[in-house]
């Protein structure tokens, strides 16, 4: 298996810190999957994405990112901006000019691309995600959810292999959410691996493949979501509720439900229902 990102027994302390925020932290990401990082507020999450696209360095252990050691000269940092991007939980933080369409060229022409370039990618991630509406209204009118696809489309203009979002649903109403997520797989249906860092268990039961569970800045289990979110293990030691469709399939009788794979969505978890009492002759 090809990985999109690996940290090997990682160690981070801030200035000024007892407790390191990150504890010999391992773990791989699949390349071209859908990864969720859980765990609460303070787990490590943030300092995990900074390390990873270079802002942090480890005081210990590597990091490798589609294949390469990260190695912190100007030149391969540069390089590594164009393979993996970050985007930030406030959307404030990222953007700098007057409108989305300005904004997403910026870091282009940060690195020298011919402007007939700049115009056709621009273009290919405003229409990926549907900012053509807004990509010239000043940003400070723009609602949050859009702040946050602006962010993200400027991210996906360097077209990096590997894309990461801290809480991207956070503070988000859930067509704004929608809106999003439907973004994020479209840029995953065209290849890219896309990770996000979120305490929120209904999404990402429903939307990741792959799971890291966090906790004190190490890492508590990773494996695909069936494996962790079936087992529940990591999840208790974390401190981390099980989703709602997860607790209730869960809450059925084994007898009834063994065989049949955990519905990850609500129509899933329907269609299973009807499927199971069908097979007892109890109807719907």
């Amino acid at each position: 298996m090809e990985y999109s990102l690996s940290f090997d027994g990682v160690v981070f302390r801030y200035p000024d810190t007892a407790e390191p925020a990150l504890k010999e932290l391992s773990f791989k990401v699949p390349k071209g999957s859908r990864t969720a990082v859980l765990g609460h507020n303070g787990s490590g999450k943030s300092t995990l994405f900074l390390q990873a696209v270079g802002v942090l360095r480890p005081q210990q252990g590597g990091i490798t990112v589609s294949g390469r050691p990260l190695v912190y000269s100007r030149k391969e940092l540069a390089r590594l901006r164009r393979t993996a991007g970050l985007v930030f939980q406030d959307p404030e933080q990222q953007l700098i000019l007057s409108t989305p369409q300005d904004d997403i060229s910026f870091g282009l022409r940060g690195i020298g691309m011919d402007e007939r370039e700049i115009r056709l990618r621009c273009s290919e991630v405003v229409e990926l995600l549907r900012l053509e509406e807004f990509k010239d209204k000043p940003i400070h009118q723009l609602s949050l959810g859009q702040k946050k696809r602006t962010a993200l489309a400027g991210v996906l203009a360097m077209e990096p292999e590997l894309i990461l979002l801290d809480e991207p649903t956070a503070y988000l109403d859930p067509m704004s959410e929608a809106q999003l997520l439907s973004g994020l797989e479209n840029i995953h249906a065209a290849g890219t691996t896309v990770v996000i860092a979120t305490h929120d268990m209904n999404l990402a039961y429903r939307w990741a493949d792959w799971i890291i569970v966090l906790d004190r800045g190490s890492c508590l289990a990773e494996g695909t979501a069936g494996e962790i979110f079936g087992g529940h293990t990591a999840l208790q030691e974390a401190g981390l509720g099980l989703p709602l469709l997860a607790e209730l399939w869960y809450s059925l009788p084994e007898g009834l439900t063994a065989g049949y794979p955990a519905p990850r969505t609500a129509g899933d978890f329907k269609a299973a229902l009807q499927q199971l009492l069908g097979s007892t002759g109890s109807g719907v």
